[in-house]
C-alpha cells in the first residue's frame, strides 16, 4: 500500500515531509572522526532538499507553496517503500483494503457467498 504522489495536497505533503525528515534524521551512521567511532545522525534529508521543500510549503505564497508541493510528488515515489511506509506508519496513515478483518479500522463488509 503506497499513497500515489498526486494524492497529496499542499497538508498532507507538509505532514509526510516534516515526518520524512524525522524518520531520516533518526538513521545513525558511523563515521570516524580523530580515529575514533562516532554515531552520527542521517543527512539525507538535507541531501533531498526537505528543509527547502518544507519552507515552500509553509509559505505564504501560493505559488511557492505549488511549487513545494510538485518538490514532494517528484520526491514520494523515489523512496524507497520501507521509508514511505515509517513515515505512514508514524502518521497514523493506513490504507484499510491491506489492514485484517479483525482490525476495527478496516470497516470491510464480509464478502457475500451467491450460492448461499
Amino acid at each position: 500500500m503506497l499513497l500515489d504522489s498526486d494524492a497529496f495536497t499542499v497538508e498532507t505533503a507538509l505532514e509526510a515531509a516534516t515526518e520524512l525528515q524525522k524518520v531520516l534524521a533518526s538513521r545513525m551512521h558511523r563515521r570516524k572522526v580523530m580515529g575514533q567511532e562516532v554515531l552520527v545522525p542521517g543527512q539525507l534529508g538535507e541531501a533531498l532538499h526537505l528543509p527547502r521543500t518544507i519552507n515552500r510549503l509553509q509559505s505564504k505564497q501560493q505559488r511557492q507553496r505549488d511549487r513545494g508541493l510538485e518538490d514532494f510528488q517528484e520526491l514520494w515515489p523515489t523512496l524507497s517503500e520501507y521509508t514511505r511506509h515509517r513515515v505512514m506508519d508514524k502518521l497514523g496513515w493506513y490504507d484499510p483494503k491491506d489492514l485484517d478483518w479483525e482490525d476495527k479500522r478496516s470497516n470491510r463488509r464480509p464478502v457475500v457467498d451467491p450460492d448461499a
